[in-house]
């Protein structure tokens, strides 16, 4: 059976995202805001969660933002930081499971094709 390649601009985004996750700091950080729901978390709240603080937390959402799992914005004088990770968690793994098993004669009992 003859496996075919995602696009390169997949592999670019899947790259990208698990770069951002590739952080013990980071995953931390998007499970609390997964945890937290659509309506996500204050700035301050995150950083009480997570235990990182200033300008370390920061850059840690800066680069969740830019991999399109976290969005933040301004409430009044708070910063919101939510996770939009739900659909782009689900497309990572769909990304790695798509072609599970494609290559074997021998089917994947862990998975079922949608």
């Amino acid at each position: 059976m003859e496996s075919k390649a995602p696009p390169p601009h997949d592999l670019t985004l899947a790259a990208a995202r698990f770069a951002a996750l590739g952080s013990e700091q980071r995953l931390h950080v998007l499970r609390i805001l997964v945890r937290a729901g659509p309506a996500g978390l204050a700035i301050g709240t995150l950083g009480g969660r997570s235990g990182i603080t200033g300008s370390t937390l920061t850059h840690h959402v800066k680069l969740l933002v830019a991999a399109g799992l976290v969005q933040q914005q301004r409430q009044g004088r708070s910063i919101i930081c939510a996770a939009v990770a739900h659909g782009a968690v689900h497309d990572l793994s769909r990304f790695l499971l798509t072609e599970c098993c494609a290559d074997s004669d021998v089917p994947c009992p862990d998975h079922t094709h949608d």
